[in-house]
């Protein structure tokens, strides 16, 4: 089984986080691959990770990084595939993250989801790749379906909740 998703953070402390991704690329049973590079301590290994993820099969990398958080940006210079950066909140509410994997300058896109927002990450990563993957465009039709499934259930069990004055 060759990985499809590369996910990288920049150090293990974010795993907490970035295990979102893997365990919905887990769960619709996409090939992935887990790893922690640093673009401030291990710039060598993010430059080869980044020039042969295309030829090794990978097709959207998944990058996550606290602080100064250059590992994304660092990565899609050196790469034709989708980037999408996860800020991850190590300080100032994850608004230092935020900026430095948003703030690229033009010709080096990084796509970017919330602080913390690994899941939604990997959600992206799936829909960049259902484009042209009938069964996982299914797999993904029926998560989101699912999605609102669960909404309807909680207006329901809403309904059931009793106040004075809630009028439905």
């Amino acid at each position: 089984m060759e990985p499809k998703v590369s996910i990288i953070m920049g150090s293990t402390s974010d795993l907490d986080v970035m295990s979102k991704s893997a365990k919905l690329l887990d769960e619709f049973e996409v090939p992935f691959e887990l790893n922690a590079l640093s673009a401030h301590r291990t710039p060598e290994d993010v430059e080869i990770f980044a020039k042969g993820a295309k030829e090794r099969g990978i097709k959207v990398i998944i990058a996550g990084a606290g602080m100064a958080a250059h590992l994304p940006g660092v990565i899609a210079a050196m790469t034709p595939l989708p980037v999408i950066g996860v800020p991850i909140n190590a300080s100032l509410s994850g608004f230092d993250s935020i900026l430095s994997i948003l703030q690229m300058p033009p010709g080096i896109p990084v796509a970017t989801v919330a602080v913390n927002g690994a899941l939604n990450a990997a959600i992206l990563a799936i829909q960049i790749m259902a484009v042209s993957d009938g069964l996982l465009m299914q797999k993904l039709l029926d998560y989101k379906e699912n999605l609102k499934k669960k909404i309807v259930k909680a207006n329901i069990e809403l309904s059931e909740v009793k106040y004075s004055y809630k009028t439905n």
